[in-house]
């Protein structure tokens, strides 16, 4: 009993030296300079009262004290677009924040604005006081007056009338944004359209998707997050549907970041100076369906940048159709892939008759071929591959006789472009002053589109692809 008892208050004189040890601590002011995760927090474009995702910041002690920090504030204080939280607590302004030696703490930053005007800048700073410095944390981000379609089981969310989107909010969609039959969309100049996560744009039989971008203003349609992580990876949003019957008519734009982009059946498009790239599956499906496009660029999709079905007609000129990709490894990634058939819905193959063009451009990849023909016997597979340049494997692969088609006019295969940069992060798909696609183009296919994708005149020496 009395050893009971003995390690009793044993016990109780080791819990109470322990507290006394944990109140003793000391804290002194920082000597030397706190350090920190990042300089500069860019968050993602946020849009008027829409609370950002929330960003870190640690800060580290360096030194081998225990430091107190007198002041951590916001720059601009309560009228701060910004909210802070430091170490657990939410405000803008705190004092005597502990920091122990060789730890660190976090900074958690998150912004919800007031939009002032279509486009503007929010900027604050995260202000250190200390005895050593004055060292701040700077905040950025790019506000935007919006726009919602948001589609509920009230709300079909249709536009039921001819309408016309200018850039003085950006569109933003929730669910599915449908046109209804016969009725025109105009995207207008420097649009900027948002898909949040499993959503997209549904165009009905005889309606218009007019995207009417121009040079230095064109028209963005992606997913909803926008820091530059997301500019990279598919699957932010679905697709822009296009039914039967429908129309397309696209001249500078940017789309990326979905599952696909223009999903097509039966659908007329003039696609021209445009950009389409990073889809999981394909940039452009088309079934049976009448596509002209000229100054294309495409790259980084996970089973074809181009997928062809049941045949159609199908122009491609100054075109660079590419497939690189970083992150989907285990894709077929083609840059064109073409077939008569097609399986429907319910599982049965239809068939369609084909002619397609290639003509002044550049299909290449990091795959061993970049083009994939897949003809149907007893269907008319009728293709020109005319001045183009191509990555190409072999007849077992590609699906045709490269060296002795006459169908196949002094076009080049397995080439390297060199590109600039083929990568999505910083992705430019000119060609180096050295390229073999240099003045390799036909005079009278490049007079046919005289300036390349930014306004360059081509009529005269014209380069292979979309750029000049």
């Amino acid at each position: 009993m009395k050893l009971k008892s003995l390690l009793f208050f044993s016990s109780l004189i080791l819990l109470f030296t322990i507290s006394c040890n944990q109140d003793d601590i000391s804290f002194d002011s920082p000597s030397r300079e706190l350090r920190f995760s990042r300089d500069t927090v860019f968050c993602d474009t946020v849009y008027h009262q829409i609370r950002s995702e929330t960003y870190a910041v640690k800060v580290f002690n360096n030194e081998d004290k225990d430091v107190m920090i007198p002041r951590i504030h916001l720059e601009k204080g309560a009228s701060s677009l910004y909210r802070i939280n430091v170490d657990g607590k939410p405000g803008y302004d705190f004092q005597n924040v502990p920091l122990r030696k060789k730890d660190s703490l976090y900074i958690f930053v998150e912004i919800a604005p007031q939009a002032s005007g279509p486009e503007a800048i929010a900027e604050d700073r995260v202000l250190f006081t200390t005895g050593a410095a004055q060292q701040h944390v700077t905040l950025f981000s790019v506000v935007q007056d919006a726009e919602f379609f948001i589609q509920t089981p009230t709300n079909p969310n249709v536009i039921s009338n001819h309408t016309t989107w200018t850039n003085n909010k950006a569109k933003i969609i929730y669910g599915n944004l449908t046109i209804n039959p016969n009725v025109s969309l105009d995207i207008e100049e420097g649009t900027k359209v948002y898909f949040h996560k499993n959503s997209g744009m549904k165009v009905s039989a005889g309606a218009y998707l007019n995207i009417n971008g121009t040079l230095n203003k064109e028209v963005v349609l992606r997913g909803d997050r926008n820091d530059t992580y997301y500019d990279t990876i598919p699957r932010n949003w679905n697709s822009i549907k296009m039914a039967e019957g429908s129309t397309l008519n696209m001249n500078h734009a940017r789309l990326f970041g979905g599952k696909r982009g223009l999903d097509m059946k039966q659908v007329t498009a003039n696609i021209s100076n445009s950009f389409i790239h990073t889809f999981q599956e394909y940039g452009i499906y088309a079934i049976r369906s009448n596509i002209n496009a000229s100054n294309l660029v495409m790259n980084n999709c996970g089973e074809s940048c181009v997928g062809i079905y049941k045949g159609g007609m199908y122009d491609f000129t100054h075109s660079t159709i590419v497939n690189y990709s970083q992150i989907m490894n285990q894709f077929p990634r083609n840059a064109l892939f073409v077939t008569n058939e097609y399986k429907n819905e319910s599982g049965q193959t239809e068939l369609g008759s084909l002619h397609l063009n290639l003509k002044n451009s550049i299909f290449y990849s990091d795959r061993d071929n970049s083009v994939t023909f897949e003809p149907v016997p007893g269907q008319l597979f009728n293709f020109t591959i005319q001045n183009s340049l191509l990555k190409y494997s072999g007849i077992s692969a590609a699906g045709f006789n490269f060296d002795s088609s006459m169908d196949v006019i002094q076009s080049y295969k397995n080439q390297d472009p060199k590109f600039i940069n083929y990568f999505t992060a910083k992705m430019n798909l000119r060609v180096k002053a050295d390229s073999p696609a240099r003045n390799k183009g036909d005079l009278a296919v490049a007079n046919s589109v005289p300036t390349d994708i930014v306004g360059v005149s081509r009529t005269s020496n014209p380069t292979l692809g979309a750029y000049q």
